[in-house]
C-alpha cells in the first residue's frame, strides 16, 4: 500500500508551535518527525511553507527516515513555497522544481512539460520563481503491472490552477506512466464544495472552475467519452458528501461550525484512480493551519531508488557538511601544534599579569574614610535636599547635621529620622487623598471611560470590534459585528448579520 498526503500548512513553523516549546535543533527535528509520523504517509506534500533558502534550518529540512525536496519563492520572503517529504522506502528516482523546465538541471529531472508557447520566458520565470510546484517521479509495483512509473507526483501551491497548461500533456509525454496531482488548487470545483455557493454569482463562470472542468473527467461518463484526463479522487469515492471542506476562515472561527470550502485535492489520471486507488480521505481533526490535510491510499508498493535525486535537500552545501572551518583558511595544518603551545604560554603569562595588576590596584585603592573625605561627604545631610516647608532647621535636622563619627550615625538617630519621615508621609497622604478623588472624578466626567460594546441584534450579546483590511475607502475603519463563529444561516448558534460602524474618536 502507498499512502500520500497533501497539506497546506500556512507556514512550516505553524504546526510546530503546539509541539515544540523552545527553539532548539533537537526539539525542532523531533517535532517535525512527530508531525510527519502523525500524517503516516509514504509521501507528504506541503504547501505554503513560507520559508526561503536562507532561513531554512537543518532540523526542519532533514528528518531522519525521510528525504525532502523544497521549492522556494525567489521573489518574496515569507511567501508561497512547497516541500515534499518522502520516506526512505519511497525515495523518488527523479525530482524537479517548477513547471516550465527553466530550473531543470538535466540531472535527475522528471522532464515532462506542457505546451508553454503562450507564455514568454519572463512570464515563465516569474511563475516558477514563486515556488509553487515540485515534481517527483517514483517507481512502484502493483499486482496488475510488476513495475511501472508514477511520473510527476505534482505538489502544487495555491493559485496553481492558473499555471497548469502543462497538465493535460503530462500524461501523454509520460508513456507507460501514471500521474497524480495533489495540493491546494485554490478553487472549490462544484457548488457542493463551497459553504456559500448559493450567494455567489456566476459560480460556474469562474476561470479556476472552468480550468478544472477541462481537467477533470465526468464521473458519469464511460471511458473514452468526453471529459478531462484526471479524476477528483475524493468525489470518486464520496460523490454526494456534503460539507466536506478543507479550508476555513480563521478570523471568523468558521472551522468550529465547519463553514468553509474544499480547496485541496488529490487528482489522478482516470485509469490509475479506477484501478489502483483504495480510498481518498480528509483529515479535519489535524490542527495547525487554516487548511486540513487530504490524502489517498493506493494498492501499490514503492520501489525506492538507490540514491536520492540531486534536488534532495541533504545535498545542499549548507547541509551536506562540505563547509570548511575558517581556521582552515587562516592557519596551515602543520603549524597547529606550535601555535597551540604558544597560545598556552601566552594564556599563562596573561593570567600572571592579571594577578599582579589586581595586587597593584588593591595597594593604591584609597580607604573608605579617605575616599569620603576627598569627596567632601562629612555628614548625612549631603545626601538629602532640605524641605522647602521648613523655614528653620528642626532639632532633628540639626542633630543629623552634626559631624559623623567614623562616617556612621548612631542607630538611635537613624531610627528617629525614619519615624519622622514616615509620620510626615502619612500626613501628606491624608491631605492629598481628597485632592486625588477630586481629580479622578473630574477626568471621569471629561473622558467618560471606554464605551461599552454594543449588543448584536440576533443574540443580544456583546460584539467584537474588527478593522477593515481590504484596500479601499474604508481601509483602517473599525466596525462591530457578532462575536459568534461563522456558520450556516440556518444554524441559530452561528453568527448573526449584525454590523455597525464604530464612531470615529
Amino acid at each position: 500500500m502507498l499512502r500520500i498526503v497533501s497539506w497546506n500548512i500556512n507556514g512550516i513553523r505553524s504546526p510546530l508551535q503546539g509541539v515544540v516549546c523552545q527553539e532548539t535543533s533537537n526539539s525542532t527535528s523531533m517535532a517535525m518527525r512527530r508531525i510527519l509520523d502523525e500524517l503516516d504517509a509514504d509521501i507528504v506534500c506541503l504547501q505554503e511553507t513560507k520559508v526561503t533558502r536562507d532561513v531554512l534550518t537543518e532540523p526542519l529540512a532533514i528528518v531522519e527516515g525521510y528525504n525532502s525536496y523544497f521549492s522556494f519563492s525567489r521573489s518574496r520572503s515569507g511567501y508561497s513555497g512547497v516541500a515534499t517529504f518522502c520516506k526512505d522506502s519511497a525515495t523518488p528516482v527523479a525530482a524537479e522544481e517548477g513547471l516550465s523546465g527553466l530550473f531543470a538541471t538535466q540531472n535527475g529531472d522528471v522532464g515532462c512539460y506542457g505546451n508553454t508557447d503562450e507564455f514568454t520566458q519572463e512570464e515563465l520565470r516569474a511563475l516558477d520563481s514563486e515556488g509553487r510546484a515540485l515534481l517527483t517521479q517514483h517507481k512502484i509495483r502493483s499486482e496488475q503491472k510488476p513495475s511501472w512509473q508514477l511520473a510527476g507526483t505534482g505538489n502544487l501551491g495555491s493559485k496553481a490552477s492558473l499555471s497548469l497548461s502543462w497538465v493535460p500533456n503530462l500524461v501523454s509525454c509520460s508513456i507507460g506512466s501514471h500521474v497524480i496531482i495533489l495540493g491546494d488548487l485554490n478553487t472549490a470545483h462544484r457548488r457542493i464544495d463551497h459553504c456559500d455557493a448559493v450567494n455567489l454569482e456566476c459560480f460556474e463562470e469562474d476561470p479556476g472552475r472552468k480550468w478544472m472542468d477541462s481537467l477533470l473527467s465526468n464521473l458519469e461518463c464511460q471511458a473514452g467519452s468526453h471529459g478531462g484526463p484526471f479524476i477528483d479522487s475524493y468525489r470518486y469515492f464520496q460523490p454526494k458528501q456534503e460539507r466536506a471542506f478543507t479550508c476555513w476562515s480563521v478570523v471568523s472561527g468558521a472551522r468550529h461550525l465547519n463553514y468553509g470550502s474544499r480547496l485541496d485535492y488529490v487528482l489522478g489520471d482516470r485509469t490509475l484512480v479506477i484501478d489502483t486507488f483504495q480510498n481518498s480521505f480528509l483529515l479535519p481533526e489535524v490542527m495547525g493551519s487554516d487548511h486540513c490535510p487530504v490524502g489517498a491510499t493506493l494498492n501499490v508498493s514503492s520501489v525506492p531508488a538507490k540514491q536520492c535525486p540531486p534536488l534532495c535537500t541533504r545535498f545542499l552545501p549548507e547541509f551536506a557538511g562540505t563547509q570548511l572551518k575558517i581556521l582552515r583558511f587562516l592557519v596551515p595544518r602543520e603549524q597547529e601544534p606550535v601555535l597551540e603551545k604558544s597560545a598556552l604560554w601566552l594564556s599563562n603569562q596573561t593570567q600572571v599579569q592579571k594577578q599582579q595588576n589586581k595586587v597593584r590596584v588593591r595597594s593604591t585603592r584609597p580607604r573608605p574614610s579617605q575616599a569620603n573625605s576627598r569627596r567632601g561627604q562629612t555628614n548625612l545631610m549631603s545626601y538629602f535636599q532640605p524641605s522647602s516647608s521648613h523655614s528653620k532647621t528642626s532639632p532633628e535636622l540639626e542633630l543629623l547635621s552634626l559631624p559623623l563619627v567614623n562616617n556612621l550615625t548612631t542607630p538611635k538617630t537613624l531610627e528617629e529620622e525614619m519615624i519622622a519621615r514616615e509620620v510626615e508621609g502619612q500626613a501628606k497622604h491624608s491631605e492629598s487623598k481628597e485632592e486625588k478623588e477630586l481629580r479622578t472624578s473630574f477626568w471621569k466626567s471629561v473622558l467618560g471611560g471606554p464605551s461599552p460594546m454594543p449588543l448584536c441584534s440576533g443574540h443580544r450579546e456583546p460584539c467584537v470590534m474588527r478593522t477593515v483590511k481590504k484596500p479601499g475607502p474604508n481601509l483602517g475603519r473599525h466596525f462591530y459585528m457578532c462575536a459568534r463563529p461563522r456558520g450556516p444561516p440556518s444554524d441559530l448558534s452561528s453568527r448573526c448579520n449584525f454590523f455597525l460602524w464604530s464612531k470615529p474618536s
